[in-house]
């Protein structure tokens, strides 16, 4: 998988995670231990996109 796929894949999964959040905290009771649990994967995934986007510039 050559780098702009890799973040493209990324850009993906973030955005996936952040329809999640937006569903979690619309329902009735949301689950506050997963939203910070999907938040946490969110930034992971943002510095992997951040990390992969300087090895492309290099």
């Amino acid at each position: 998988m050559g780098l702009q796929e890799r973040i493209a894949a990324l850009r993906q999964r973030h955005a996936a995670l952040e329809d999640q959040i937006h569903e979690e905290n619309n329902r009735p009771h949301p689950d506050d231990d997963r939203i910070a649990e999907l938040k946490r994967e969110k930034l992971r995934i943002k510095d992997e996109m951040e990390r992969v986007s300087q090895e492309a510039e290099a």
